[in-house]
């Protein structure tokens, strides 16, 4: 069949329609695929026409004008919704001078020249970018910046109100971008002239900007860094950088901590760490410094340093009768002229209150040692006015080699302090030098040490008993304590050895108070009639708790403080201390007896007789010995007793050894005797039996003397 002309129009009519209903499906496909595509995002957009209808908007920009959503239509004007929405009161900005704000605005859309900010009135803060399209529309986006509008603001409460000097610079250029109050204040240059300098314009000498990004935030910390201050002055800073942008530009806050006083404060005590405060001088720690140094340096040569350590002689004497306050002075004058007398790159410390260090190299010979402590000495030895008062000091020196006494500071130290107690024992006011002999004692000394804390703290000493005897009827009256050390190596240990070692450490407070337990506990076992004495040191005195130990130890014990007798020595009345007789008087008080030990030894025996009011004297045994043969020590035995019968005090005699001593000692009525003859220092056991004995129980012997 042929087509018609009117046919074939109708075809064309049919697929022109079918092609533009495609197309408008496709349009409409692609529309919603587009806002689909915008929905997701989490910026507002909206497309407008040339002439500012609304195209195409997304969720989001719905969401940032919800108040004036229900506006927005395709073909609606935006210009429409503005004024709407300025009725409303959505845009407070607005408020007073609507029409300019309306016009300021569509100024912005149709000429868009850069981003600006929008506020709601919910108090949300919208930023607006807005682009012209190809076909005169506009395509704008929408920003809710609220959140960082807030930090913003709480950045710039917390930067300009902040105590910590602040300031902002650019990255790229170093610049000052901006400094809060505390900096302005700080270092004293105007916020204008600081926004003229760089951060590097205040750094005194470094040359890298305080965020470089090869050190960690710790190391960062860590460094001090310094400042130059308007008027010039330096300050030490700690700096604590954060990038964040500022005024649209990659920036570095600063925050600069001022330590120039905490940094001064930690050289002051480090000074103080390292050096004697009265003096100034170096003190042991930095005196080891210098001396490592110097033993280092010598040993790629054959010269020798020389260490003297100088301890003056009686400066307690000085302290004592002139008073701290010229020691003080005292010291310092010392000490200048140590200094003056020395060469600059000689070593001077002080160590202690009165002992000084001098360590000296370069030396060819140790002729040359003695002629420096020759110096020294005689430098000190000359007068010092010191508040009205002319004080004379002399003191002794002690002078170690090295490398032959010691290849380090602290076995030359310690060699040197061994000569110094060598020359104040031989004769003050003089030097020695260290010998190997010496540190052998020292070695020897340090092992008695160790063993007899070990021995006390294992209850390994024990109190043996000699008899005290009257020497008219030839019973025993009492026994003293003396303490014995059984050595499992050495067998019995001396007290002539460890003795002085004790007192030397404080080790005689254990000591004494572990004897005076046992002693007590021992006596509480003898017949009623029967005392024990027991000894005490000076240094028990200045613990301040004897009172109490002794209480401690009779009330454990059971003994009545009646049958104890503590003997003391001059030297502790010496001290002339308040302290010590009120614990004498408090002692006796208890009903223990009080006895003088060694009477006729000390400075002025006599006069120690009225400061305290002794039951007992004990005649020292240089009196005793040769008694019989020796008419001069008759006269003094026979003026004693007189004494004792005057003032109504016990009189016994130590170290009583022959027949003869004792005849003598009767003959002048002397009341007790002690020593070998009658017998040796026993233990416990045997003191049970003698005793035993003495009652007529294990025999017919009724006393030691006949």
């Amino acid at each position: 069949m042929a087509t018609t002309p009117q046919s074939s129009s109708v075809e064309i009519d049919e697929l022109m329609h079918s092609r533009a209903e495609t197309a408008i499906a496709d349009a409409r496909k692609s529309h919603e695929r587009l806002r689909q595509a915008i929905d997701i995002l989490p910026q507002g957009i909206v497309f407008l026409d040339a002439e500012g209808r609304y195209v195409l908007w997304n969720r989001k920009y719905a969401e940032i004008y919800s108040k004036t959503a229900d506006l927005f239509e395709q073909g609606a004007r935006l210009e429409d919704t503005l004024r709407i929405g300025v009725a409303r009161g959505d845009y407070p900005e607005a408020i007073g001078h609507e029409n300019e704000w309306i016009a300021e605005r569509l100024l912005k859309l149709y000429q868009p020249g850069g981003r600006h900010e929008q506020k709601l009135a919910d108090g949300r803060v919208i930023l607006i970018e807005e682009r012209l399209t190809d076909d005169g529309g506009v395509v704008g986006l929408r920003v809710d910046i609220t959140e960082l509008k807030r930090r913003e603001a709480s950045f710039r409460l917390l930067f300009d109100g902040n105590p910590v000097p602040m300031i902002v610079c650019a990255r790229d250029d170093e610049r000052i971008l901006g400094v809060n109050d505390a900096a302005v204040a700080h270092y004293g240059y105007s916020r204008a002239e600081f926004e003229k300098l760089t951060i590097r314009s205040l750094q005194a000498f470094d040359s890298q900007p305080p965020w470089t990004a090869d050190r960690s935030s710790e190391e960062q910390a860590a460094r001090t860094w310094k400042h130059v201050k308007a008027d010039g002055a330096l300050i030490d800073l700690a700096i604590y950088s954060r990038e964040l942008t500022y005024a649209e530009r990659p920036a570095v806050l600063l925050a600069l901590m001022d330590i120039t006083e905490r940094k001064r404060a930690e050289a002051r005590l480090a000074f103080m760490a390292q050096h004697d405060g009265l003096t100034g001088l170096p003190n042991r720690n930095l005196l080891r410094q210098q001396m490592d140094e110097m033993l280092l340096h010598t040993r790629r040569s054959a010269e020798k340093v020389a260490v003297l350590m100088l301890g003056l002689d009686n400066f307690k004497a000085v302290n004592d009768t002139l008073g701290h306050a010229i020691g003080d002075k005292l010291l310092r004058g010392v000490s200048k002229r140590l200094r003056s007398t020395l060469r600059e790159e000689d070593a001077l410390a002080r160590l202690n209150s009165d002992e000084f260090a001098i360590v000296q190299s370069g030396l060819p010979r140790p002729e040359d040692a003695v002629m420096l402590a020759k110096r020294l000495l005689e430098a000190i030895a000359d007068p010092y006015l010191l508040d009205g008062h002319s004080v004379v000091i002399g003191a002794s020196i002690g002078i170690a080699m090295a490398p032959g006494d010691g290849d380090d500071s602290e076995k030359l130290l310690k060699s040197a302090d061994m000569a110094l107690s060598r020359a104040k024992t031989d004769a003050r006011g003089t030097f020695a030098f260290f010998e190997a002999a010496l540190d052998a004692r020292a070695q020897s000394r340090r092992k008695i040490e160790v063993e007899l804390r070990d021995a006390i703290q294992n209850d390994v000493l024990r109190p043996y008993y000699q008899p005290l005897v009257d020497l008219s009827s030839g019973r025993i009256t009492g026994f003293e304590a003396l303490v014995r050390w059984p050595h499992p190596e050495r067998g019995m240990v001396s007290p002539a050895e460890f003795i002085p070692v004790a007192e030397d450490t404080g080790l005689i407070n254990p000591l004494g108070g572990l004897m005076l337990r046992r002693a007590c506990l021992d006596a509480a076992t003898w017949p009623d009639d029967v005392r024990v004495a027991v000894n005490l040191s000076p240094l028990q005195f200045r613990s301040g708790n004897l009172l109490s130990i002794v209480t401690d130890a009779l009330k454990q014990s059971g003994l009545p403080p009646r049958r104890l007798e503590l003997e003391i020595t001059e030297t502790l009345l010496l001290e002339k201390s308040a302290q010590v007789l009120a614990t004498l008087h408090a002692l006796r008080a208890l009903g223990v007896r009080i006895s003088m030990d060694d009477f006729g030894t000390g400075y002025s025996s006599l006069s120690y007789l009225r400061s305290f009011p002794f039951d007992k004297i004990k005649v020292d045994q240089s009196f005793v010995r040769d008694l019989g043969a020796n008419r001069e020590a008759q006269a003094i035995i026979r003026s004693i007793v007189s004494l004792g019968k005057g003032l109504g005090v016990t009189i016994t005699a130590e170290g009583v050894e022959t027949e003869a001593e004792l005849s003598c000692l009767r003959a002048e009525g002397c009341d007790e005797g002690q020593g070998f003859l009658f017998s040796k220092a026993r233990p416990n056991a045997e003191i049970i039996s003698l005793l035993a004995a003495q009652r007529g129980i294990d025999g017919d012997d009724a006393a030691l003397v006949a």
